[in-house]
């Protein structure tokens, strides 16, 4: 954390959990006193928003915190969710290789991570690997937050 970062509550419903969700990121100041802010961490289970995208947040008296309202600007970044279900898997095979495509991640538990897919990156090699996984059994993914850009990478 710096001291141009706050954190930002978000609320939604989460579709793999099928109930209401509360997680807190961190995020860039962009202009506080307009609400403005930039997202500085992978959403494990967020709303449809990724790293890098624009928001306006405020402050919820309810709340005690600055609460998501709307993405104002996407980055072009995608986030994907990723579940082990094999329980002799080792995720770190498939963090590594997502790594070596620029694709970082951030670990729940042994069972579930979250990888954010930069723009630049071409979504379809990344989703092929995925694939390649989820045919052997090994695991399964979502992709609740993918870019015009990405869906793009898979029309090729």
């Amino acid at each position: 954390m710096t001291e141009n970062q706050q954190k930002v509550l978000f609320r939604f419903h989460s579709a793999i959990l099928d109930e209401e969700i509360t997680e807190t990121m961190w995020s860039d100041i962009i202009d506080a006193e307009k609400g403005i802010y930039k997202l500085d961490n992978i959403p494990f289970f967020g709303p449809l928003i990724a790293t890098d995208d624009i928001f306006y947040a405020k402050f919820d008296e309810k709340e005690g915190a600055i609460v998501y309202k709307e993405t104002i600007e996407t980055s072009g970044n995608s986030i994907i969710q990723i579940v082990i279900l094999k329980d002799n898997f080792d995720q770190e095979i498939i963090r590594e290789k997502l790594n070596e495509m620029d694709c970082v991640s951030e670990v729940l538990n042994e069972k579930y991570f979250v990888a954010e897919i930069k723009k630049a990156c071409d979504y379809s090699v990344v989703k092929q690997l995925l694939n390649e996984y989820s045919e052997l059994g090994l695991l399964d993914f979502a992709e609740p937050c993918l870019s015009k850009k990405h869906s793009d990478d898979l029309l090729k």
